[in-house]
């Protein structure tokens, strides 16, 4: 059938791209011959959550979030004790007390809603700010290994699904080395 043509037409293609893809690669690299590629891995997370100034970012971080945790939590026991009172004296209030104090109460739901979001998006901000340097400087490391050692490509460990140790250097070491982290 034309399905099974196409199927096998499709196989056949992907096996010709693949053998192509694969003298591209040898043919300029027999003619190399003394320069042989060096691929090498790491794992960035581990290079970054090991650096210095990030355990400095993390506690600006989290002392940050524990600012606008303590600000929303006022702002919800202010509103759970309006809340409170109000229905301790909505039997006892006039019609025109009673829709105030509910508008009231619905302003402020509104404000820690409003809080809340920008409270979302201010730790983003803080994120970002705290660690894009740190990423930076990490980034820039590896780079200045990866020139020094003559490699290739440099991947990250944490999304590959398969290297062969023996072909791939771990280059986490010289790594932490440049970057002066003993551990």
């Amino acid at each position: 059938t034309f399905a099974e043509f196409k199927m096998k037409n499709n196989k056949m293609m992907k096996r010709i791209f693949g053998l192509l893809l694969f003298a591209a690669l040898i043919v300029p690299a027999q003619n190399l011959s003394a320069q042989a590629l060096k691929f090498g891995h790491i794992n960035r997370d581990e290079i970054i959550t090991a650096m210095p100034e990030y355990d400095t970012a993390m506690k600006q971080y989290n002392a940050f979030g524990q600012e606008l945790g303590n600000a929303l939590e006022l702002m919800q026991v202010e509103y759970n004790n309006k809340l409170d009172k109000y229905q301790t004296e909505i039997k006892t209030l006039s019609e025109p007390v009673k829709q105030v104090r509910e508008q009231e109460l619905q302003d402020m739901l509104t404000r820690i809603n409003s809080f809340q979001q920008s409270a979302q998006q201010k730790m983003q901000d803080k994120q970002g700010e705290l660690l894009n340097p740190i990423v930076e400087k990490a980034n820039k490391a590896i780079n200045d290994v990866a020139k020094e050692g003559g490699f290739i490509y440099i991947y990250d460990s944490r999304s590959l699904v398969y290297f062969d140790p023996t072909k791939s250097v771990d280059i986490t070491t010289q790594v932490k080395t440049k970057l002066g982290i003993k551990k």
